[in-house]
């Protein structure tokens, strides 16, 4: 009995070890007490520890029976109750070691367990902030790159209008050069008009003069 709690509690303490430092063992460690998780597993590990929990505290009452009936005999001690009480002191104090012992493995798988998934958790968390950053960088890039194309369709907009706006002042300017021509023709023609008459008029006269000259000459 001695012996068997002596091998397991230094199972218990080689298995802390390997939870303590970061070696192959300790993954493998780690695997094997997930598989011992699974199934049947918990139920027999809380059965060996309930079993343990009862053998101790047998112990227990034997240590403080036979310590109740040395008080009865008036502190006189036996020989053999001494013996027994030292080893149920020593079983006691090993099968309360191995519970504790025991605990610390429990908790340390645990919380071995709970930081690789949280460890596993942020590290997704970083892909996808990272996914979501070089998605972003992306939107950004096309988003400058059609603000670039339409910074350069306004700069050929504007080019464009204000060759546009130099036409139209051309073309003004040549319609008002056209009709101060044109005004100028009109004066002119008015001009030729009112000659044309007055030349006709002239004739008329020189008509009228000659027909008269002609006609007293016959006389």
């Amino acid at each position: 009995m001695i012996q068997l709690l002596f091998t397991l509690i230094f199972s218990e303490m080689a298995m802390i070890l390997l939870f303590v430092f970061k070696t192959p063992l300790r993954k493998l460690l780690i695997m094997s007490l997930d598989r011992i998780k699974r199934g049947r597993g918990p139920v027999m590990v809380k059965t060996v520890a309930g079993t343990v929990f009862v053998v101790l505290m047998s112990s227990v009452y034997s240590m403080v029976k036979i310590q109740k009936r040395w008080i009865d005999d008036g502190g006189a001690i036996n020989p053999t109750d001494q013996v027994l009480l030292g080893k149920h002191l020593l079983e006691a104090t090993l099968m309360g070691s191995v519970l504790f012992l025991g605990l610390m493995i429990d908790r340390l798988h645990h919380y071995i367990r709970e930081l690789r998934v949280r460890r596993k958790t942020m590290e997704d968390v970083k892909k996808q902030n990272r996914s979501f950053e070089d998605g972003k960088v992306e939107e950004t890039k096309a988003l400058e790159a059609e603000a670039s194309t339409l910074r350069e369709k306004l700069k050929q907009l504007e080019s464009e209008l204000e060759i546009k706006t130099k036409e139209v002042n051309t073309s003004e300017a040549n319609a008002v050069a056209l009709s101060k021509q044109s005004e100028g023709f009109l004066l002119e023609y008015d001009r030729l008009l009112e000659e044309n008459q007055n030349l006709r008029s002239q004739l008329q006269s020189l008509d009228l003069r000659f027909s008269r000259s002609t006609s007293k000459k016959n006389t």
